[in-house]
This record gives C-alpha cells, sequence and structure tokens, in this order.
C-alpha cells in the first residue's frame, strides 16, 4: 500500500511543525528526567569511581542533594537545562525535516535509504550543536557547581554574560568540536530510528490492505508501544558506541576542574592515565537510566504532537473545502 501524500500542514510549513512537536516534547522530556540528568553530569565530571551498586549509589546521591539543598537543589539548572533541550529538539527537528524535504522533493513514493537519513540527521546535529553550545556550557557549570559558591551562576543569561566577560566569546563555544563528535550519536540513533519506523508503518499498511480497510491520517501513527520501544533501542545502541565523547565534553566545560583538563588531547592522555577505559564510560549507567526514559518520553510525545498537528491540519482544510474529515 503507497504512503499517505503530503498532506496540508498546520503551521505555514510541515517544518514548523516538527519544530513545535519537538519543542514540546524537549520541554516534557526535561520536566520529567532532570534530577537524573544532575546526577550524571555530576559522576561524569567525578575522577573517583562510585562505592556500591548503580541504583544505590543515584539514590545517596539524589538524597544528598535534597538533604544538602533541598527539593530545589534537585531542580537546579533547570532552565538551561529546559532551554537548551527544548530548542535542540525544535530546532533540530526543523532542519532535519528540511533536509529530508529537500532530498525526497514532493514524491511521496521516493523511498530515503538509511545514508539518506544518516546524512540528514547528521547535518541537523551538526547545525544544532554549534547554535545551542552555549546554553550547555551555562547547564554543566550551573551542575557541577554549589548555588552559593562565588562562581555559581545565578540563571541561564548570568551565565552566558559571565562567560562572555571572564573568558570572550571563545569561551561561548568551549567544547564544541566534541559536540561535533556527538553528532554520530544524533546521527546513529535516527538512523536505527527511521528504520524501524518505516517497518513498523510498511507491516500496519499491510494489515490495512489484508483487512480491506482504507489506511486514512487518523491511521497514520504508530503505538506508543513502538515508538517506545524503537526509540530506546535506537539509543541504546547510539550512546553506548559513543558515549566516550560525552565524558570528556563534560570536563572540558566544567569551570572547575579546567586546570585538569585544559585542553581535548590532555583530557583524553589524563583520563586514560589515571582511569584508563573506565574512564571513559564514567556515569554510563546513570546516563542509560536517566537517557532511555527521557528519550523515550521525547519520541513518544514528538510522535503524538506531531500526529495532532497533521490531524488537525488536515481536518482544518477538509472544512475549509466542504469535506467531512477523516
Amino acid at each position: 500500500m503507497a504512503q499517505l501524500p503530503p498532506g496540508p500542514s498546520f503551521f505555514p510549513t510541515t517544518a514548523l511543525d516538527h519544530a513545535v512537536a519537538g519543542l514540546g516534547a524537549g520541554t516534557v522530556a526535561v520536566l520529567c528526567m532532570h534530577p537524573l540528568d544532575l546526577i550524571k553530569v555530576k559522576f561524569q565530571v567525578a575522577t573517583k569511581s562510585p562505592k556500591g551498586g548503580m541504583g544505590k549509589h543515584i539514590w545517596s546521591a539524589l538524597k544528598d542533594i535534597k538533604v544538602k539543598d533541598g527539593w530545589k537543589g534537585l531542580y537546579r539548572g533547570l532552565g538551561p537545562n529546559v532551554a537548551g533541550n527544548a530548542s535542540s529538539w525544535g530546532l533540530y527537528f526543523l532542519l532535519y525535516n528540511m533536509l529530508k524535504k529537500n532530498t525526497t522533493g514532493d514524491d511521496p513514493n521516493y523511498r530515503m535509504s538509511a545514508a539518506d537519513y544518516l546524512i540528514c540527521s547528521a547535518e541537523a546535529s551538526a547545525a544544532t550543536a554549534v547554535i545551542t553550545n552555549p546554553i550547555w556550557v551555562v547547564k554543566v557549570r550551573m551542575f557541577t557547581t554549589h548555588p552559593d559558591s562565588p562562581i555559581a551562576y545565578r540563571g541561564l543569561w548570568h551565565g552566558l554574560t559571565s562567560i562572555v566577560t571572564n573568558e570572550g566569546y571563545k569561551g561561548l563555544w568551549r567544547g564544541t568540536s566534541l559536540a561535533l563528535v556527538g553528532v554520530g550519536n544524533g546521527a546513529l540513533q535516527f538512523m536505527i530510528y527511521e528504520e524501524m519506523k518505516r517497518w513498523g508503518f510498511a507491516r500496519k499498511r499491510k494489515q490495512f490492505a489484508a483487512s480491506g480497510r482504507e489506511y486514512t491520517t487518523d491511521d497514520d501513527k504508530l503505538t506508543n508501544t513502538w515508538y517506545t520501544l524503537m526509540s530506546g533501542a535506537s539509543k541504546l545502541i547510539a550512546l553506548t558506541s559513543t558515549y566516550p565523547y560525552q565524558v570528556v565534553r563534560s570536563r572540558i566545560q566544567n569551570n572547575a576542574t579546567t586546570h585538569l583538563y585544559p585542553t581535548i588531547p590532555t583530557c583524553i592522555a589524563r583520563t586514560w592515565r589515571e582511569e584508563r577505559f573506565a574512564g571513559f564510560y564514567r556515569g554510563l549507567g546513570t546516563n542509560l537510566v536517566r537517557v532511555i526514559p527521557g528519550t523515550c518520553v521525547t519520541f513518544v510525545v514528538y510522535e503524538n504532537i506531531a500526529w495532532l498537528l497533521r490531524r488537525s491540519a488536515v481536518r482544518r482544510e477538509d472544512r475549509r473545502n466542504g469535506g467531512t474529515g477523516g
């Protein structure tokens, strides 16, 4: 059964529909997962191995923050995290869908290859990484400094202006080269996710064809369970493949350890010398606990918002044309 032809968009362009869906998804994911994101960064910049099991250590770290700083401490850096994730996902999906449209043109039957998905995702990820890097620098520093510290940032704007004042504009893009290395993470994830999603839709269309039912816009959606499984599996593969760069980036961006890790080569050499292979995967367990559920939340929310916008646009168009919708 052929795919549905491109329908009307809720906003002026389909890419904007996906951008809005990405903004919403990024915001919801941060609100759900922020405390674990805070712990993940703290573990990444730590140089001593945690004692005990991963679950026990995560719980202990969360409890310590709660005791020292109250509930507010668990949401320290929420502003930059929401700004970073929402803007990153919104911008990413905007660029990604623009690039996909540029690849496919207006042909609804054009079949993008895995390489096409990889290239579009890598280009969108690279542009997003460069544009949003200043937000991530502020986020890491807010996560790794106590709020009463004289070098602590009071918020996103204070962090950005402080970096410019003390380090110049160059400081805003500290760790950008590593963020670009991390493009492989997102590109690999989306290539796998898109292939899984294509298989899921092909399977659903065959089921409709076999039963003789008409495939409409309302049906052009997989179940939330499928989106959860596909996003979780694709992220797991991509994350474990590219994780070491995140550790190096966090250590480079953390201003409390600048003297230990002044450059990327020094950081890599010192981490290997003192911690060996395990050092490059520090915080991986916490990252998996935080990122996999966060990714699933992000993609489920994104897919549902995008579907609702697409469905609303079709029904609005039908009302304008005097149709019945469907």
